[in-house]
C-alpha cells in the first residue's frame, strides 16, 4: 500500500516579489551562468540554498551549505516564506513547448508527501543507477538545512486518468502561484485542501506503485538522512511531484553521450569493432540520421556515432532483445566491452559527459570537448517502466523528462514536523 500525505507547505510571500524572480531550475541543471542570473534577480531567489556559490574562505562553518541554512532561517524571521494554515496537496501543471517538435503541451501533476522506503519494499521503483558525487553534495545540504527546497519527480499508472480529472477540477479556480522559466515554460500552482478531496485522492493511490522519474540523487539522499535519524518521523518522507505516466503532457528526451580521453587510436578500432558485431552504415550528416530517426524500428537498437576528427557520421543498428533499451545497449555492448570503460568509471564521471540536444552534442565536438558522441533516440515510458517494475535499472542519465520540476515552489521544512 502506498500512502502519500498532504502537508502545510512553506512558500514565498507576497513580500518576495514575483514568483518568476524566486524559483530555479533543480540544482543539477543551473550552470554557472544560470546561477549568476538568479543571484541577480532577487535577494531572495531560491538558488542561494539550492545551490549557493562557493567563497575563497570557505570552511567547515561557513560553506555554502552553512549559507543556505541561514538563509532559509531569515526568511522565515523576515516573513518572505511563511507556511501554510492547512495541509493541502498542490495541483502542479507545466505549460510547454517540446523542444525538438514546438507541440504545445501540459503536464498535470501534484505535490504531495511520500514514503522514504527502500525499494526492496516494492513501494518505489528506480530506473536509473545514481553517480557518488551529487549524492554527497544532497546529503550535506539536507544536513544542514533540513529541509527539500525541490521535488521528487515520481510517476504513477492510472489509464482512465482519475486522479487528473480531481486535479483539473482544483485548476478551475485562480492559482495560488504562477512562474515562468528561462525556457518558457509556464509552472502554475493550486492548493486542494477540502478534507473529502484529499481523502479520495489518497484513496486513489493507495494501490499505486511509484517509479522515480528524476531525482534518483534526492531519493536516495534522503533515505540515507533517514537512517542517520530513525527517530525523527518527518524524515520518513520526502516531497514528490507525482505525474501520471499516461498523462499526453509526458515528454522524455535523449541525453546523448560524449566520450573523451581515450587512448589514440581507441576510437578507430571501435569503428572497426562495432562494425564486425553489428551493422554499421556512415551517414552524409546529421540530418541524415534524423530522417532515418523519423521512421520506427522497434525491433532494431538505433544509436548514431558522431566523430571528432575525422568529422564522420555513423548509424549502428541491432535486433532489439526482450526488455532492452538503447541506453543499456550501449552501456553493456559499446562502453563496456568496446571501450573498457566500467560502471565504477560512469560512477566517478570518468571518460563521459552528458549532453541533451543533437546539435549541442555535434558543437561540443567541433569545440574539442570530445572525441565521440553516441547520440540516442528517446527512450519510451512503456520501456522504462518495464525496467524498473520488473526490478531492472537503466544507466545513470538514460532518461531526460522535459520539462524540469522548479526548486522553491513549496518547501518542506522536516523540523516543521507533519
Amino acid at each position: 500500500m502506498t500512502e502519500i500525505r498532504p502537508f502545510r507547505a512553506t512558500r514565498y510571500t507576497e513580500r518576495a516579489g514575483p514568483l518568476s524572480d524566486l524559483v530555479t531550475q533543480p540544482y543539477d541543471k543551473i550552470t554557472p551562468e544560470m546561477q549568476q542570473a538568479y543571484l541577480a534577480r532577487s535577494p531572495y531567489n531560491a538558488v542561494r540554498i539550492e545551490l549557493g556559490p562557493a567563497r575563497p574562505g570557505d570552511n567547515a562553518t561557513d560553506n555554502v551549505y552553512t549559507r543556505a541554512a541561514g538563509y532559509l532561517r531569515d526568511w522565515i524571521g523576515r516573513g518572505i516564506l511563511a507556511r501554510d494554515a492547512e495541509p493541502a496537496f498542490y495541483p502542479y501543471f507545466q505549460e510547454f513547448a517540446h523542444p525538438e517538435t514546438g507541440e504545445r503541451l501540459t503536464r498535470k501533476g501534484f505535490i504531495a508527501l511520500g514514503p522514504v522506503v527502500d525499494y526492496s519494499e516494492g513501494i518505489v521503483f528506480r530506473h536509473e543507477q545514481t553517480l557518488t558525487g551529487p549524492k554527497k553534495d544532497r546529503l550535506e545540504l539536507l544536513r544542514a538545512t533540513r529541509a527539500h527546497l525541490g521535488q521528487i519527480f515520481m510517476l504513477y499508472a492510472d489509464p482512465e486518468g482519475a486522479v487528473d480529472r480531481l486535479l483539473e477540477e482544483a485548476a478551475r479556480e485562480a492559482p495560488i502561484g504562477e512562474a515562468a522559466d528561462e525556457f518558457e515554460t509556464v509552472h502554475r500552482l493550486w492548493r486542494i485542501a477540502r478534507p473529502e478531496l484529499i481523502s479520495e485522492i489518497r484513496q486513489r493511490m493507495a494501490s499505486k506503485r511509484l517509479l522515480i522519474a528524476d531525482g534518483h540523487h534526492r531519493y536516495e539522499t534522503a533515505l540515507q538522512f533517514a537512517r542517520e535519524n530513525p527517530d525523527l518521523e518527518a524524515a520518513r518522507w520526502v516531497m514528490m511531484t507525482l505525474v501520471n505516466m499516461h498523462s499526453p503532457g509526458l515528454t522524455i528526451l535523449a541525453t546523448h553521450r560524449l566520450v573523451s580521453g581515450l587512448a589514440p587510436g581507441r576510437i578507430r578500432r571501435l569503428i572497426e569493432q562495432a562494425g564486425a558485431r553489428f551493422r554499421l552504415e556512415e551517414l552524409e550528416s546529421l540530418e541524415e540520421l534524423r530522417r532515418r530517426w523519423d521512421s520506427p524500428a522497434p525491433e532494431l537498437v538505433r544509436i548514431g556515432l558522431a566523430l571528432r576528427e575525422p568529422e564522420k557520421f555513423f548509424l549502428l543498428e541491432a535486433p532489439r532483445a526482450p526488455g532492452l533499451v538503447d541506453v543499456g545497449f550501449l552501456h553493456q555492448e559499446l562502453l563496456g566491452l568496446l571501450l573498457g570503460i566500467g560502471e565504477e568509471d560512469i560512477r566517478e564521471q570518468r571518460y563521459l559527459s552528458y549532453v541533451r540536444e543533437l546539435e549541442a552534442a555535434v558543437r561540443r565536438l567541433d569545440r574539442g570537448d570530445a572525441d565521440l558522441a553516441f547520440l540516442l533516440e528517446p527512450a519510451r515510458i512503456e520501456q522504462v517502466a518495464e525496467v524498473a517494475f520488473s526490478g531492472g535499472v537503466m544507466p545513470q542519465k538514460s532518461t531526460d523528462f522535459y520539462p524540469k520540476l522548479l526548486s522553491g515552489l513549496t518547501i518542506y521544512r522536516l523540523e516543521d514536523g507533519l
